[in-house]
């Protein structure tokens, strides 16, 4: 299992007085006015291309339900010689919290549509773009979607962007009636030992499945004895966290279930996922499996199963975290009693090769180290001496 991102709430959770969406007679049609395309990364993550204001470089931000505002990378501010205003507002994630400052009244350039009078806040995502191997400049949340239906195709890998009115839902589907504050809220059922409904923030910035809090966990002795969760690590607001990870038997979202699902289990001490009004997250894992329709004008998200509805999800287990460093892919954390740790490999080897692979791509060395039941000769460099080193991938299953 490779490690999994959560930019969306832990990076950018509710961080001024919460606003209900207020839900407005519709009586327009919606007007198509883009479309564009976009890319995924590990979990489903989608990333899009945009400008702001008059720079002409193109920057990568990631689409995410999960986020409350929309933000720009400190590197990306520093880099454009942008002056942020600081400000009295803190946000909070999973490694702490930090305060605030902002570029205002800019300007975001989609492909075929401005959108003009944004607050950007900065964050430092650096860990991001190591991750990724590619630069990411930012991420684009509620006050992007707040202002339109936004039609997402994983299959096409294309998002249409529509103004708010009136709008007919393909067949075959679901409309889920979220709550909201600036994250959509929905009701889902997990079963192990038995069947529990609750809720759960609606997450395509979270690169897993789902994620449920401990404390819920805990209280509702939900999880199974006979399960022996692995630890894993997630990366998101300010730093790095470890967690427990495992599988649940069910998850059930609207009419559609799922079985067997990957959890991550999350000591939530400063309370990010809102226990106990929620028991935790539905991330893009999940949800790129359905063609979804995010309409927050109307307070409603409609999805329909899409090509990737029936795909197995990634059970592989190795315990290595690798990033994209000054132009090499670098060992990063070694989970303690992981196979990883077992095979040799210690923090700051530089991966030189895996397999036959010596593309130094590190989206396709997460992809290789997902193959269940394989052992894989993994190149490494480790003071300028290179070593082979045999990694068994394992299965949390």
């Amino acid at each position: 299992m490779k490690p999994k991102l959560l930019y969306g709430i832990f990076c950018l959770l509710i961080f001024v007085p919460v606003k209900i969406i207020a839900q407005t007679e519709q009586t327009e049609r919606a007007k198509k006015l883009t479309e564009f395309g976009f890319k995924q990364f590990s979990g489903g993550i989608i990333t899009i291309s945009a400008t702001i204001n008059d720079f002409p470089d193109s920057l990568n931000f990631i689409l995410d339900t999960g986020s409350s505002g929309i933000s720009l990378d400190s590197a990306t501010v520093s880099g454009f010689k942008l002056t942020p205003e600081p400000s009295d507002i803190d946000i909070i994630g999973i490694a702490g919290s930090r305060s605030l400052s902002f570029i205002n009244n800019t300007t975001l350039h989609l492909p075929g549509l401005s959108i003009p009078n944004l607050d950007f806040h900065i964050v430092d995502y650096e860990v991001l773009s190591e991750t990724y191997g590619v630069k990411i400049d930012g991420i684009i949340g509620y006050s992007f979607f707040r202002k339109f239906i936004v039609n997402i195709n994983y299959d096409s890998l294309k998002i249409a962007i529509y103004s708010p009115g009136q709008i007919k839902y393909p067949r075959g589907g679901h409309t889920l009636k979220p709550g909201f504050t600036k994250i959509p809220i929905v009701e889902g059922r997990i079963k192990e030992g038995r069947k529990i409904d609750t809720r759960y923030y609606f997450d395509i910035g979270a690169g897993l499945s789902l994620l449920l809090n401990k404390q819920f966990i805990n209280d509702s002795s939900f999880l199974l004895k006979k399960r022996k969760p692995v630890t894993s690590q997630v990366e998101g607001l300010g730093g790095k966290t470890q967690m427990q990870l495992t599988i649940i038997k069910e998850l059930k979202l609207g009419p559609y279930v799922f079985r067997k699902v990957p959890t991550y289990i999350f000591s939530d001490e400063n309370n990010v996922l809102s226990y106990p009004t929620l028991a935790g997250l539905i991330g893009n894992d999940i949800l790129r499996r359905f063609n979804t329709i995010v309409n927050y004008p109307a307070r409603e998200i409609h999805i329909i199963p899409n090509n990737h509805f029936h795909e197995d999800f990634d059970y592989s287990y190795s315990g290595l975290n690798i990033y994209f460093v000054d132009g090499k892919v670098v060992v990063g954390e070694v989970m303690k009693d992981s196979p990883a740790e077992k095979s040799g490999f210690l923090p700051g080897d530089i991966i030189f090769g895996i397999g036959n692979n010596f593309s130094n791509d590190v989206q396709k060395y997460k992809e290789m180290i997902q193959n269940v039941g394989q052992t894989l000769p993994v190149v490494i460099i480790r003071n300028e001496k290179a070593m082979l080193i045999l990694l068994k991938i394992k299965s949390i299953k």
